[in-house]
């Protein structure tokens, strides 16, 4: 029940914020404009689709690439919904008097995981609607598009994790955020090598992973890689508040 109010608390401060309703309307212009032109671009090349024994169908030619832009938006959004998690609440002498509460750190940390992961999933809701759309003049295919949104949800469970780590390290949101921005944009540059080099950096990629779902392919190596990262950080912030709240 303590989860759910902090949860809920979190919530109501995110939803609070003019900042997140313009991330939010941001969102939704920047993936209905990509939805538009890959719908625009599937209608033109029909007449060549026609012509093949086992043609591409509209999940693959325009909702795949929708999230593929997703992936993208949520490493720009990650940083600055995270950033005032933690941080915000050192800055305003809240934290020490929050993991002094008879609640177990977990539990705090856990809330505000669940917090962000739920608005993080209106992103995927939205594609999903965007897709359904479709249903009046296609048929999707609901694998791949099942695939993609346990694929983009599973990333932004690694995103918000990391986020909360560095915002539990520094008592400014500012520099929480850049700090999170420059580990993600350093994981998206791996991902870059690793396309060029075929190096050994591509197991570590979280992209390289997510273009596995993707595609339709639910690898269970790729599954297991973003749990681990997601309760790697998680316990790293847990340990980290833990140790605060034993140095008093």
């Amino acid at each position: 029940m303590m989860m759910l109010t902090i949860a809920g608390k979190e919530l109501k401060l995110l939803f609070a914020s003019s900042l997140v309703w313009i991330f939010l309307a941001g969102m939704q212009l920047v993936l209905a404009w990509v939805f538009l032109g890959r719908l625009n671009t599937f209608l033109e090349i029909q007449p060549q689709l026609a012509q093949l024994a086992n043609p591409p169908g509209v999940t693959e030619v325009i909702i795949s690439p929708v999230f593929s832009v997703a992936s993208i938006v949520l490493l720009a959004v990650t940083p600055v919904l995270s950033m005032r998690l933690f941080a915000e609440e050192r800055r305003n002498h809240t934290l020490a008097m929050l993991i002094s509460a008879p609640v177990s750190t977990s539990a705090i940390v856990l809330s505000k995981f669940m917090a962000l992961m739920i608005f993080f999933c209106l992103i995927p809701l939205l594609i999903v609607t965007l897709a359904i759309s479709l249903l009046t003049g296609g048929t999707l295919d609901f694998g791949l598009l099942g695939s993609n949104v346990i694929g983009l949800i599973l990333l932004a469970g690694c995103f918000a994790a990391l986020g909360l780590y560095i915002s539990s390290l520094t008592s400014h949101p500012t520099v929480a955020a850049l700090g999170c921005l420059g580990v993600l944009l350093c994981l998206w540059v791996m991902d870059i090598v690793a396309i060029e080099s075929e190096s050994a950096a591509h197991h570590f990629s979280l992209f390289r992973h997510f273009e596995s779902f993707n595609i339709g392919l639910i690898d269970s190596f790729s599954l297991v890689f973003f749990l681990l990262f997601t309760i790697t950080f998680l316990v790293l912030t847990i340990r980290h508040l833990e140790g605060e709240r034993l140095n008093g």
